[in-house]
């Protein structure tokens, strides 16, 4: 008899029987109906559709952030039921296109999940212990935002500099899952490519990162997801440009 053959490792991540109803007026309204998703470690998954799909609903239903939405949520195989609601979202977090950035300075933005880790009693050393200015520097010098200042007041910052900071404080959490929903919304092409290596690092370190996009596929990602009309389906290749595309960034980073 031959021996039992040895079940597939779990994603990192799946979602199956994902539904969302979200109540109108009229009546109720399915966005869409029995969904299933998956992303392993390693991975950028990039989910595109046209406006009003619910890709939003869909990456805040990961994140178990929304009530009207149901679903089979695992990490690693483990069932998102045997995790609180705050141990989930500190392992699958999401990142939402615009962020409210708290705090008198960018380092206090950045050390807020760590102050709060203090003032509930979770750690016992000073956030400024835990995560000091000359790590949060050197993140930030890597998205390119040398010219921010750690001392400067977060309500100074542009746009694209605000993203990249709230970008900087979800990384330093080290999730196991980064739902991006659509960060580069708004940026000029060099600060969205400098996102997207960001998101494509911490990838390669271990997360899988999942991007709510608009724009033309930029190479990043291992695959492309489309929702539309209630469907989720895999598109099979990225844009041939996307080749091109690379070869452009790397010829400029030589």
């Amino acid at each position: 008899m031959s021996p039992n053959p040895t079940p597939p490792a779990p994603h990192l991540f799946e979602a199956t029987h994902v539904t969302a109803v979200m109540p109108q007026q009229g009546g109720d309204h399915t966005v869409f109906h029995d969904l299933s998703f998956h992303v392993d470690a390693g991975e950028v998954v990039d989910i595109t559709g046209p406006s009003g799909a619910g890709k939003s609903t869909l990456l805040t239903a990961f994140a178990r952030l929304n009530a009207h939405t149901t679903g089979i949520f695992t990490l690693d195989g483990k069932d998102s039921d045997s995790f609180t609601p705050q141990q989930w979202r500190v392992r699958v977090s999401y990142l939402p296109q615009t962020s409210t950035l708290i705090g008198d300075t960018v380092a206090d933005v950045i050390r807020l999940p760590w102050t709060l880790a203090v003032r509930q009693g979770e750690r016992k050393q000073e956030p400024a212990d835990m995560l000091t200015d000359a790590h949060i520097r050197q993140l930030l010098d890597a998205m390119g935002c040398a010219d921010i200042q750690l001392d400067r007041n977060p309500r100074d910052l542009s746009g694209g500099q605000a993203a990249r900071v709230s970008l900087a404080r979800t990384i330093l959490t080290k999730p196991r899952v980064l739902l991006a929903d659509e960060v580069d919304a708004g940026l000029d092409e060099e600060n969205a490519d400098k996102v997207a290596d960001l998101l494509k690092r911490a990838a390669g370190q271990g997360a899988g990162v999942v991007r709510i996009r608009h724009r033309a596929p930029d190479g990043r990602a291992s695959r492309i997801m489309v929702l539309s009309d209630g469907e989720l389906n895999e598109q099979q290749a990225p844009a041939p440009a996307n080749t091109a595309a690379a070869a452009e960034r790397e010829g400029r980073r030589a």
